[in-house]
C-alpha cells in the first residue's frame, strides 16, 4: 500500500497523505515521505511540493498511539529517527514546500506542516501538539519549528497547556499564512506553488537556506553569506537566463542549473 498519493501537475508535485480514517503516520509512511522527498530533490522538472490529506476530516492526525501503548524505549527511538528523518528531510526540500491543511493537524500532523515553508489552512481546521498531554512530546521539530514562527509564548500555551487552535487563531499567531474556505486549501496552495515556479529555482534554493539559516546564525555570519551566495548564482544558466528573459520582455525559461 502507498501511503502517499503523488500528482504532478506542472512543475508542482501534489502529495497527499493516506492513511484512513485519520492520516496518521506509521514507519513505511515516514520513510515513504523521506524517500519521495529525495526523489523530488533529484527530478530538475519539479520547483515546489504541496502536501495535504485524503478526505475532508483530517490532514494529519499525527502518529498512531497504538505504537507507544507498549512502552518500548527502543521503538520509540525507531519511531523518533523516523519522524525526524522524514520531516528534516521534507524542511531541505530544495523548492518550495506547502501545506495544504484541510482537516484536523495534531502532534506529528502538525509537525509536518511546520517543516513546510508555508502553510494555508481551511476554515474548519484545527491545529495542536497534544503530546504532552499522553506523557510524550513533539519529537519531529515541534517545539523548535513552532516556537520559530509563533514565539515562546504561543509555544508554550500549545505544548505545555495542550492548547488546541482553530485557523483563524493560527492566521492571527502566524502559524498559518493564509486561511481559505472549506475544500480550498490545495487549490490555493497549488496556485501559491505555480507563482513559485516563476521564480528562478536556483534562486530559490539558495534563498530559502539564508532564510531558514537566519534561525540560528547570527548576522554578523548570514550577511557576508547572503553575499557570497548572490556572487555565486552567477556560476549558473538560471542567473543568465533570468536578466537576458528581463531585458528581452519574455517569460524565462528555467533550467534549474
Amino acid at each position: 500500500m502507498s501511503f502517499l498519493i503523488e500528482h504532478i501537475e506542472g512543475h508542482t508535485a501534489v502529495l497527499t497523505i493516506n492513511n484512513p480514517p485519520a492520516n496518521t503516520w506509521t514507519a513505511e509512511s515516514l520513510n515513504e515521505l523521506r524517500l519521495k522527498v529525495e526523489e523530488l530533490n533529484n527530478d530538475p522538472d519539479i520547483y515546489a511540493l504541496v502536501l495535504t490529506g485524503e478526505g475532508e476530516k483530517f490532514f494529519s492526525a499525527g502518529a498512531d498511539l497504538k505504537l507507544f501503548a507498549d512502552g518500548d524505549k527502543g521503538n520509540a527511538a525507531t519511531m523518533a529517527r523516523y519522524f525526524g528523518e522524514a520531516f528534516e528531510t521534507l524542511s531541505a526540500f530544495r523548492g518550495v514546500s506547502i501545506a495544504a491543511i484541510n482537516g484536523y493537524a495534531m502532534g506529528g500532523g502538525l509537525e509536518v506542516a511546520l517543516a513546510c515553508d508555508i502553510r494555508i489552512a481551511e476554515e474548519q481546521a484545527q491545529l495542536a501538539l497534544p503530546e504532552a498531554t499522553v506523557g510524550l512530546l513533539p519529537c519531529a521539530g515541534g517545539t523548535q519549528n513552532l516556537t520559530a514562527l509563533v514565539g515562546e509564548g504561543w509555544a508554550k500555551r500549545m505544548i505545555l497547556c495542550g492548547e488546541r487552535i482553530d485557523a483563524a487563531k493560527a492566521r492571527e499567531i502566524g502559524l498559518v499564512e493564509e486561511v481559505v474556505g472549506k475544500g480550498e486549501a490545495l487549490s490555493a496552495a497549488i496556485a501559491l506553488a505555480n507563482k513559485a515556479a516563476k521564480q528562478s529555482p536556483s534562486s530559490v534554493t539558495v534563498c530559502k537556506q539564508l532564510i531558514q539559516a537566519g534561525r540560528n546564525m547570527p548576522r554578523a555570519q548570514a550577511l557576508p553569506l547572503e553575499r557570497e551566495l548572490f556572487v555565486a548564482l552567477f556560476d549558473t544558466q538560471d542567473q543568465k537566463e533570468g536578466v537576458n528573459a528581463f531585458l528581452e520582455k519574455r517569460a524565462a525559461n528555467w533550467k534549474n542549473a
